[in-house]
């Protein structure tokens, strides 16, 4: 078997609203849709990342480079292929000397992460087999929480305990909730309010996206105990990111979850062995891929370290449920937040009592909506 090709088809939707977190603010939603063919007519597919800034880079990454360098490839050597595209010496362009390499690192393992993931649903189809089975099978069902508690203009305490109170109407299990943006007092206040509505059965995340210095994480996390926090997520600023999070690891019980930055297991072995983390939150379709996701997992199992990923679902949930030290699978049920999501998927994987079901197809085991593809592919 051979490849014959590989297709990568950008997408850009614009959101109706604006949503904002701890230190962004989101407009539009991007992703990339890879397709991988082969000799005998099978076709690895799959979408994923959300990247504005560098979504052309990463694309030209993939056409121009990686295609001639695959092309008449074996699919099935998914680790010979990762090292191909990894250690290539190919040439980004001159680092700018504020930005040194990590502009141009981000970019290529992002394009890597699109060709192995297409790849991983390539090989399904392959040996007709789900990828979490492929994986290591470890459970059928995984439980979901939705992302939200987003600021917004015009958003008082009321809509945000109305959005809770929803979500956990929908059978979610439990919420990812933005912190970071305004006052810790006052998000404090937010939390505590929202507990009170959904209860204590009710899964309760933060994620601060790197909002804080220790300090402030370390005042969030002591008030935020008696809350009931499952994790503290992403809670200090970029330049921190090991003395500062074991700084705050250290002062609290609730768990603290990085790796949402780190884009290698190399970046990931140093949250673990400096102590900083409980939790990896790592995106497989921006930090190289399921082959690259699996090494972190395994790792983080052999050090005690639970395994969560950024969004994503579609390829999270495989990943979650192949492993002993998974947690849960994150999505936008917001139709305004995430509508990729929500139409690019032709039928969705079952949500019931807090649980997502896993796909039993071939791959992803998820059929592509190819009219939403070809609405919003740009060039």
């Amino acid at each position: 078997m051979k490849i014959t090709q590989v297709e990568v088809i950008p997408l850009v939707r614009k959101l109706e609203t604006q949503f904002e977190g701890g230190t962004y603010r989101i407009v539009n939603r991007y992703t990339l849709v890879t397709r991988v063919h082969t000799d005998d007519g099978l076709v690895g597919e799959v979408f994923g990342g959300d990247e504005d800034m560098t979504q052309a880079e990463i694309v030209d990454l993939i056409r121009t480079h990686f295609t001639p360098m695959l092309v008449g490839e074996d699919p099935r050597n998914v680790e010979r292929l990762w090292n191909k595209m990894f250690f290539s010496n190919i040439d980004l362009g001159n680092r700018g000397l504020h930005q040194l390499d990590m502009r141009n690192r981000g970019i290529l393992m992002q394009a890597i992460a699109a060709v192995d993931n297409a790849l991983w649903d390539l090989l399904g189809k392959i040996y007709n087999a789900p990828v979490y089975k492929l994986l290591g099978g470890f459970q059928d069902k995984v439980p979901i929480i939705a992302i939200g508690g987003y600021y917004k203009a015009g958003k008082g305490q009321d809509q945000l305990n109305a959005e809770m109170a929803h979500y956990k109407e929908i059978g979610m299990a439990g919420v990812k909730f933005k912190v970071g943006r305004v006052s810790v007092d006052e998000d404090i206040r937010r939390v505590a309010r929202v507990r009170e509505v959904v209860g204590d059965d009710f899964i309760i995340t933060c994620d601060a996206n790197q909002g804080w210095t220790p300090q402030q994480a370390m005042q969030f996390c002591r008030e935020a105990e008696k809350l009931g926090i499952r994790w503290m997520e992403e809670p200090v600023r970029w330049y921190d990111q090991l003395d500062g999070l074991r700084m705050v690891r250290d002062s609290t019980s609730i768990p603290i979850n990085a790796g949402q930055g780190e884009i290698t297991a190399f970046g990931c072995r140093d949250l673990i062995q400096h102590g900083c983390v409980d939790i990896l939150n790592v995106d497989a379709t921006i930090a190289g891929g399921v082959t690259e996701w699996r090494r972190i997992a395994a790792m983080a199992n052999l050090t005690h370290v639970q395994m969560a990923h950024h969004e994503e679902p579609q390829v999270a949930l495989h990943l979650l449920a192949s492993i002993p030290n998974g947690l849960f699978v994150e999505i936008f049920p917001s139709y305004e937040r995430d509508p990729m999501w929500i139409d690019m998927i032709v039928e969705h994987p079952k949500v019931k009592d807090g649980y997502m079901e896993l796909p039993q197809g071939p791959g992803f085991g998820l059929e592509l909506n190819q009219e939403i593809i070809e609405r919003y592919r740009t060039s």
